[in-house]
């Protein structure tokens, strides 16, 4: 598997080169959230602007009134709970072009509580005008800066950072799902990092149990509308899965439950996420397992369904890359 490091820090570099307009906001966060090389590259379109993310959220939308495009560093959590209001108020309802990247989406800290993004979705989604991206691998790390940028109006992202596998060989397009499997038994809607499990799934399945499976990876959250996934829903023998990095309440399976009422579908939704609770400090594959967001939990999650037993262990499963909580690619262990 390939791995690569550092993937934002290097690229954001190279990516702002000839864009004058783009400047960087960091709340004290500046290596942890990969926007160091930017700082030593760009002294002057920098920003160190302190534990303060409420009046840095507000400078954002000042500055975004006056022509610039500012991306906003800090960890998820730092963006939408502290300054929602300002958030609403300076950045989403004047709909202007500030660019949040929110690190450490869902599991992927062993911080805990105060340092987990596990609403996030949930909660920026409600927003008008808001615009939800998230990446699932290095090649969508990679150009979902691109993308960010060329959205008109306020956009948040879900970012990944440290060491990162390279899932994908074509780049992410925006409003675009991407179809990594057919099969007639299931539709899996996978976003984020659930997206590898859910490949590791899928193969299994298929190769060990004879279960078929449609597979979508989801990197636009809002906007979604996609009539064509809901047919596929509706044609399918058992229904649809979601598998996310995310609480359930409000997250890609609140989405396709809203956009299946609405278009009249009457297949079965199994919603695999964390289930309305918070989460505690551990490593990333332990949470994952206990909190059944991994292939297995989703291996587990089919066999309920179809009322079959499948054996299906780890070791019948493509080998992942789980990152060492403390690592060099890392500012700190979080």
């Amino acid at each position: 598997m390939n791995i690569l490091s550092r993937i934002h820090a290097r690229n954001l570099v190279q990516w702002a080169k000839d864009k004058n307009d783009v400047f960087v906001l960091s709340a004290d966060l500046t290596s942890s959230c990969e926007a160091d090389l930017f700082r030593a590259a760009y002294p002057d379109r920098f920003l160190s602007m302190g534990i303060a993310e409420q009046n840095m959220l507000s400078f954002a939308g000042g500055m975004a009134r006056e022509g610039l495009i500012p991306l906003v560093h800090t960890f998820g959590v730092f963006i939408y709970r502290r300054a929602y209001d300002q958030i609403a108020m300076s950045i989403a309802y004047p709909n202007l072009p500030v660019k949040m990247f929110g690190f450490l989406p869902g599991v992927l800290t062993p911080g805990g509580a105060t340092h987990q993004a596990i609403e996030d979705t949930s909660v920026m989604r409600s927003l008008p005008n808001m615009t939800i991206l998230e990446a699932g691998d290095a090649t969508e790390t990679e150009n979902i800066l691109d993308i960010a940028y060329k959205v008109p109006g306020p956009v948040y992202v879900r970012q990944l950072r440290g060491e990162v596998p390279r899932l994908f060989a074509g780049q992410m397009k925006f409003g675009v799902p991407r179809k990594l499997s057919s099969g007639t038994d299931f539709v899996l809607l996978t976003s984020g990092i659930c997206t590898e499990e859910g490949l590791r799934a899928v193969c299994a399945l298929r190769n060990l149990a004879e279960v078929h499976i449609t597979h979508y990876h989801i990197s636009t959250l809002k906007p979604f509308d996609h009539p064509n996934i809901i047919k596929k829903i509706e044609r399918s023998r058992y229904g649809v899965i979601t598998l996310e990095n995310h609480s359930v309440i409000g997250g890609l399976g609140t989405i396709i439950a809203e956009k299946m009422a609405e278009a009249g579908c009457p297949k079965k939704l199994y919603r695999l996420g964390l289930q309305d609770t918070f989460v505690h400090g551990a490593s990333r594959r332990y949470l994952m397992k206990k909190y059944g967001i991994d292939a297995n939990a989703l291996i587990r999650t089919v066999a309920k369904i179809i009322g079959k037993k499948i054996e299906i262990s780890e070791k019948d499963l493509q080998e992942t890359y789980t990152p060492q909580i403390h690592s060099a690619a890392k500012a700190e262990a979080l």
